[in-house]
């Protein structure tokens, strides 16, 4: 495939049906070069064109519980007892930043996603 600019939607639409083609590539190949180019193309496009707001940080939260097969007793040591736990992931109670820095360095949950709530 010769790779091109993404200039519309249309163009985001191909670029993501030839990337399901390359994606399994594997490393040092011209696909995993395609690739890796698409994947350049594609974020910089969606940057520059769709506003996806700003991150929820008890969504990047669950995501992560569910990315590791996390319970929520698993999140004492970065919130706290269960009942603070509850209350975060019922948008009850905000993060402070002590419990961002934990729920960062214990879990590698970007900053970026858990800095919208916190007080």
């Amino acid at each position: 495939m010769t790779i091109k600019p993404i200039r519309s939607d249309e163009d985001l639409r191909r670029a993501f049906r030839h990337l399901e083609k390359v994606f399994q590539a594997g490393e040092g190949t011209p696909q995993a070069d395609e690739r890796d180019v698409l994947v350049t193309l594609i974020e910089a496009y969606e940057n520059k064109h769709c506003d996806f707001g700003p991150v929820d940080p008890v969504e990047a939260i669950k995501f992560r519980m569910e990315q590791e097969g996390l319970v929520p007793r698993d999140l004492e040591p970065y919130i706290g007892q269960s009942g603070r736990v509850s209350e975060v992931l019922n948008r009850k109670r905000p993060l402070s930043l002590r419990m961002v820095k934990k729920l960062h360095d214990g879990l590698k949950i970007p900053y970026e996603s858990l800095m919208a709530g916190v007080r």
